[in-house]
């Protein structure tokens, strides 16, 4: 992950390096017939345009949304892309007819992954009159290190600056897939996260669970039933496959569900407190943030102290943020045991469901987002959480689900 997360700062250093090159370069293209600030304002909107057109991939779609939008910036005869194995993806404007001729210039290209540049009277032109072409520029389109595919560039004057400029122009594109490759990734390493944090969901409450229900069902049948239906619905929302991120509604939905079931179990050893401000119900965060840590202090904070303990959820409205903290009064532990528990918890399994939390807080929202966690031994603990109220790129696509946790104001609950 952190390879992962240098690489996103060092794609953005060069996406801005990339473009701030390009953006002077067509800008002094332009002074002629256009003033600084029409360039300025045209410049960047054909750029933002083509930017969010090419981070959807390189694909025939996107080639023929962005190739207008590079042509009317380079201010030349026509663009075209290709892909890895000289196929035309996208060609927009005139002497498109000279494809043909150029497809052994093009596998050149993409061979020996360097620039071509081809004068018209190096081709057999059949046209009888003034051909739109004077000469084209084909330059390779890298994507970490391999040649994703061609920019073609076609001019219909002598330039000298056509060929820096269908340069630049390439190394602009080219960042553009890199991030979306890197946008990719990201989100299979979310996913995978997710995944593995499933994986952790312990065997033992689910067998505890079912436990607790069978020996219900002759004593009291309605309270087996509405547990079954509570142990149903926690599951169904554990392992959904769609969405990396939920409400902060429906994750504390997911946890009355949860601390349902163990107080069935647990009965007067688990109190919870619950205090939730109306405000922050529809933030945003990554899915199963809170239920992991909840699990955890029930099973390794509370179940482990004799006589149980006090449960605290509280979610307070902190300006942009939000902040949640989730505390036991339960046995804690040593701080420092902790941290080298998380340093290696990939290695050796031991709270690696915090580890996948923290990180995926980073992830979503940035380092300033990572989990506190206050501990002692003998002392409980308490891990606090920020997320803000708004984050780009960060939306459930789930409806949201009204809490069933009662209003938001503060409750004790106390099983019997």
């Amino acid at each position: 992950m952190p390879d992962l997360l240098t690489g996103r700062l060092v794609l953005g250093v060069i996406a801005t390096m990339a473009v701030c090159g390009l953006f002077m370069m067509l800008c002094r293209a332009r002074r002629v017939s256009t003033s600084v600030e029409d360039a300025v304002m045209d410049m960047l909107a054909r750029m933002s345009k083509a930017s969010a057109d090419l981070r959807e991939g390189l694909t025939e779609d996107s080639a023929n949304k962005a190739t207008p939008h590079l042509r009317e910036m380079l201010r030349c005869v026509a663009v075209g892309i290709t892909d890895h194995e000289g196929t035309l993806l996208s060609w927009d404007g005139e002497a498109n007819d000279h494809y043909e001729p150029l497809q052994d210039y093009i596998e050149s290209a993409i061979g020996g992954g360097h620039k071509e540049h081809v004068e018209h009277r190096k081709l057999d032109c059949e046209l009888p009159g003034p051909c739109a072409m004077h000469s084209a520029v084909i330059v390779p389109l890298e994507v970490e290190h391999e040649v994703a595919g061609t920019l073609i560039v076609v001019s219909g004057v002598p330039n000298k600056r056509q060929i820096t400029m269908a340069e630049e122009t390439a190394r602009f594109v080219s960042t553009q897939l890199e991030l979306e490759v890197l946008q990719k990734s990201r989100q299979a390493l979310a996913q995978a996260e997710v995944r593995a944090l499933r994986a952790q969901i312990s065997p033992h409450f689910v067998y505890n669970a079912l436990n607790t229900i069978s020996s219900l069902i002759r004593t009291d049948p309605a309270h087996a039933r509405e547990l079954l239906q509570e142990f149903a619905e926690f599951t169904r929302y554990s392992f959904r496959t769609d969405g990396l991120y939920t409400t902060l509604s429906d994750e504390l939905t997911n946890i009355h569900r949860y601390l349902t079931i163990e107080q069935a179990r647990y009965g007067p050893r688990l109190n919870v407190r619950l205090k939730v401000a109306p405000e922050v119900l529809h933030v945003v965060l990554p899915f199963l943030a809170l239920q992991p840590l909840v699990e955890n202090a029930v099973r390794h904070g509370l179940a482990k102290k004799p006589g149980g303990g006090l449960l605290t959820i509280i979610a307070e409205d902190n300006g942009s943020e939000a902040l949640i903290s989730v505390e036991d009064d339960g046995i804690g532990m040593d701080p420092e045991r902790l941290f080298e528990d998380l340093k290696d918890a990939h290695t050796t399994g031991a709270h690696v469901g915090l580890g996948n939390i923290n990180q995926r807080m980073r992830s979503a929202f940035g380092d300033d987002y990572a989990l506190v966690v206050e501990t002692a031994q003998d002392a409980g603990m308490k891990i606090i959480l920020k997320v803000p109220k708004y984050s780009p790129g960060v939306q459930t696509n789930l409806p949201l689900v009204p809490p069933r946790l009662e209003d938001t104001t503060e409750q004790e609950v106390v099983s019997a």
